[in-house]
């Protein structure tokens, strides 16, 4: 009897361990088509509005408009802030190819806040190897994490 109950309770876990998998692998696929869809929609931004120029001309009032009808369409989610965000998303990354797919949309938010590409890039890469949840970026942003491996490697150097 406990060895048909042992194997039962195997047998569930390696089912439970199938459905986690593919619910993993779902969830992060879904984020990376959506993390497009968001670069995407920075790219026509940029194309429409500011005719390939890194900033819009004064006044215009697309991304206003466009969060409207796209709130009314699709819910929550397309505020202008947000929308902003997806411009500024292709402008710090044009190249497709170089947007990982490790990294969810609320990574990318994190790393747009920082203004020194040499640290966006380096907060990339950590976050890939080192397989960083959101939070876990956040921590390492705020604590300044790419500064001191600078200050530390700058010191090794002297």
């Amino acid at each position: 009897m406990k060895e048909v109950l042992q194997t039962q309770n195997s047998f569930y876990h390696d089912i439970k361990s199938i459905l986690q998998t593919a619910r993993d692998n779902a969830y992060k696929s879904v984020n990376f088509i959506m993390v497009e869809a968001y670069w995407n929609i920075g790219k026509k931004i940029v194309e429409v509005e500011q005719n390939g120029e890194t900033k819009a001309k004064y006044g215009s009032n697309l991304i206003s408009e466009l969060s409207k009808q796209l709130t009314v369409d699709f819910g929550a989610g397309f505020s202008a802030r947000n929308i902003r965000n997806m411009r500024q998303f292709y402008n710090c990354f044009p190249i497709w190819q170089t947007v990982s797919a490790k990294l969810s949309w609320s990574h990318y938010l994190l790393i747009l806040k920082l203004e020194d590409e040499k640290a966006r890039e380096w907060y990339i890469k950590e976050c890939e190897a080192s397989n960083w949840s959101v939070r876990a970026l956040e921590r390492q942003i705020n604590s300044h994490y790419f500064e001191r491996i600078l200050l530390s490697s700058d010191k090794i150097s002297v």
